[in-house]
């Protein structure tokens, strides 16, 4: 990465002090909490690129008014702190940009742990696995998410769940079937218990078949072509059309499952699709995914279906 790109990704959160103090009104926690969720659904409607720069500024300004606050002001203001750092790590791994996701995802993990908040603290674990499994590090998710687990008696069942679908993730890079099954059942009978108000880390809530969506995902790299689409079927079902990066990353996981249950013209009809949203939203999440799904079409690459498929994704690439 360059000088420059670097210091764009982290110049929001490595704002040099002393800063002039000001009075803090303790009103302004609860304006940074609800914010948040504007900014989940506009990221599901918009993709990360838009929203980097509204979030990164908006951390920028609880660092900040951190500096000043006092007492439990001060304590809410870093809880805000970390969900917008998650948030904004988020952003930067949805956007294909490994090192500032790992920046931010430690941004998280240093705000946490100030805030004392042992809720937090789990989360910004889970949100460090995420980025191991966009690195096929198996184990390493797994090793952060069961430190998150040790704790499991302390942290609210959001939570619990959080680590249990990422751990799910990691023991499918390792290719542990069994382990992936018995976490997503643990994390599904955990669900009917999530009735916390902590305004981060609802995609448990938010996200139509959260569990299935996991369970499909570790099914396709694993291989289980015929699982896997039968799950996305059920899942697309409940996905609406509003929610277009979300669908374009799971039809794309769909069509590589059908090209791995050996159905390459599914496949194809289902990339037509993915390749218009992959344009539309910018999203280097789905723009990998696509890439798995021409691994998986190897072998019809000479085929007619095979050449369809390289016309139709052609306009991802260049746009890349």
């Amino acid at each position: 990465m360059n000088r420059r790109a670097f210091t764009s990704v982290t110049a929001a959160a490595l704002v040099t002090g002393p800063m002039a103090p000001q009075h803090v009104d303790p009103a302004l926690v609860d304006y940074f909490q609800q914010q948040l969720e504007g900014h989940y659904r506009a990221d599901m409607f918009l993709g990360p690129h838009d929203l980097i720069g509204t979030v990164s500024a908006q951390y920028q300004l609880i660092d900040k008014l951190v500096r000043s606050a006092k007492g439990e002001t001060r304590r809410g203001l870093l809880r805000a702190g970390a969900a917008y750092a998650a948030l904004v790590g988020w952003l930067y791994q949805d956007a294909g940009d490994i090192g500032g996701a790992a920046f931010w995802r430690g941004v998280t993990q240093e705000i946490a742990v100030r805030s004392r908040d042992v809720h937090l603290i789990g989360y910004s674990l889970v949100n460090q696995a995420q980025v191991r499994t966009d690195l096929g590090d198996g184990h390493a998710v797994v090793e952060l998410c069961e430190t998150v687990l040790d704790d499991a008696d302390r942290l609210v069942p959001k939570v619990r769940i959080m680590a249990m679908q990422q751990q799910a993730h990691g023991a499918s890079l390792t290719g542990e079937r069994r382990d992936v099954d018995q976490l997503l059942d643990r994390a599904g009978r955990l669900l009917p218990g999530v009735d916390d108000d902590l305004p981060w880390g609802n995609a448990c809530r938010r996200t139509p078949g959260y569990l299935e969506v996991q369970r499909a995902t570790c099914y396709g790299r694993l291989g289980l072509g015929a699982e896997a689409g039968s799950l996305w079927t059920q899942v697309l079902a409940g996905v609406p059309e509003t929610a277009r990066r979300d669908r374009g990353v799971y039809m794309a996981r769909q069509a590589t499952a059908a090209a791995a249950a050996r159905e390459p013209d599914q496949a194809v009809e289902i990339a037509r699709t993915v390749a218009t949203i992959a344009i539309e939203t910018r999203s280097a999440r789905m723009r990998r995914e696509l890439d798995t799904l021409e691994r998986a079409m190897r072998p019809w690459h000479d085929a007619p279906v095979g050449r369809d498929l390289t016309e139709i994704l052609a306009p991802v690439t260049e746009g890349n």
